[in-house]
C-alpha cells in the first residue's frame, strides 16, 4: 500500500469515527460525511489516474455531483431543523413527533 493510498484510507477512517463517535450536532455529522465524500474523491481521482484509463475518469466527477447534491440536501435540512426545533442538536430531534 502506497503513502497515497494509506492517508486517504487514514483520512476516510477518520471521518468515519467522528460520524459514529460524536453525533451530538447535525452541523458535525454533515462535515464527517463531507470529510468522507472528500477523501472518496481524492481516491477515485488518484486511482483514474494511476490507472490512465478514459473510461474511469468520470467516476470522480459523478461522485462529486453527488456529493454536492447531498451537501445541500443536508443543509436544508440543517435549516430546517434550526428553525422548527431552535438548534442542531440531535438529541433534541424525535422521530416519533413528526
Amino acid at each position: 500500500m502506497t503513502p497515497t493510498h494509506l492517508t486517504l484510507s487514514i483520512a476516510f477512517l477518520i471521518g468515519l469515527t467522528g460520524l459514529v463517535f460524536h453525533r451530538t450536532h447535525l452541523l458535525s455529522a454533515l462535515l464527517c460525511l463531507e470529510s468522507m465524500m472528500l477523501s472518496l474523491f481524492v481516491s477515485l481521482s488518484v486511482w483514474g489516474m494511476q490507472m490512465a484509463s478514459i473510461n474511469s475518469s468520470g467516476l470522480p466527477l459523478l461522485l462529486l455531483a453527488f456529493s454536492a447534491c447531498e451537501a445541500s440536501a443536508g443543509l436544508a435540512l440543517l435549516v430546517a431543523t434550526a428553525r422548527t426545533h431552535g438548534s442542531d442538536q440531535l438529541q433534541s430531534l424525535n422521530l416519533l413527533q413528526c
